[in-house]
């Protein structure tokens, strides 16, 4: 019996290791495929350049202002609402059937395809309230898409914190909000943080939703009300269209660096304030 047990064990344990190494090989496959098209593509000119011949020469410069201009306002709308519906559902009532319906309901607005989003940015934000094809209404948009990820995230984060931290505030005479706002939030922003990179990695990589919101002019943006396209949307039509895949991969290879950037610096920020705690 025993020898069974050590060696399921060490089966389990291979099976594991191996499903995680593949997993890991797909990742590091798909990054060094793109890199090793598109870097000999990037350059200065290529980054601070403008498209010409609808994105058969020059560069990407516009694109890149376009997808942080989107980003932004995305995490800037997202980011207080989504922190502040985990607080409530987390520090200010009970399980009941009105937290149910708010948790299902972003369950639901989780599941919806990009391509929905885009269409009811398109009638509300472009068509109804006569944003037009802009920066705002497509980081509006963005915004109700990477909303469920920041509250799921954030509110699991704010469970995460021990019990015992909110009883001692309370025993010292501090309120509930000097509580959430003093001790609860400071021991769960590592795990709000990283839904929100989370959600930018999503706005970043978005097309479907950003094509029928922000649109895809290749001018530098002069304001919120400005059409844009972004390095993703850039990157599908140069490919779709078959434009130049030699852009195409270019763009995307800026893209990914972008991304892993975001990554490495928003992980040096939170292990920062960790090791300050």
């Amino acid at each position: 019996m025993r020898i069974d047990a050590y060696l399921s064990q060490k089966i389990a344990k291979l099976v594991l290791w191996s499903i995680t190494l593949f997993t890991i090989f797909i990742l590091v496959f798909i990054i060094f495929f793109i890199l090793w098209k598109g870097l000999p593509v990037v350059s200065l000119s290529f980054i601070f350049d403008s498209p010409k011949n609808l994105g058969r020469e020059g560069g990407i410069f516009p694109t890149i202002i376009g997808t942080i201009f989107l980003v932004f306002i995305s995490v800037l709308v997202s980011t207080p609402i989504g922190v502040g519906t985990a607080i409530y559902l987390t520090e200010y009532t009970y399980e009941s059937r009105i937290t149910k319906i708010i948790r299902f309901g972003v369950e639901c607005l989780a599941g919806i395809p990009s391509i929905i989003f885009g269409l009811f940015g398109f009638i509300f934000f472009v068509v109804y309230l006569k944003l037009g094809w802009s920066i705002l209404s497509g980081g509006l948009t963005l915004s109700f898409m990477i909303l469920p990820t920041i509250v799921r995230t954030s509110e699991e984060a704010i469970k995460s914190v021990p019990q015992l931290y909110r009883e001692v505030s309370f025993s010292l005479g501090a309120s509930r909000w000097q509580t959430v706002s003093k001790v609860v939030l400071p021991s769960a922003l590592p795990g709000i943080f990283t839904g929100i990179i989370l959600g930018v990695g999503r706005s970043v990589g978005e097309t479907a939703a950003v094509i029928f919101t922000a649109g895809s002019s290749l001018r530098v943006p002069t304001s919120v009300f400005s059409p844009v396209r972004t390095m993703a949307v850039h990157f599908y039509i140069l490919a779709r269209e078959g434009i130049s895949l030699e852009n195409a991969f270019g763009t995307a290879s800026v893209l990914i660096i972008t991304i892993l950037i975001i990554n490495v610096i928003a992980n040096l920020i939170m292990y920062k304030f960790i090791s300050k705690e």
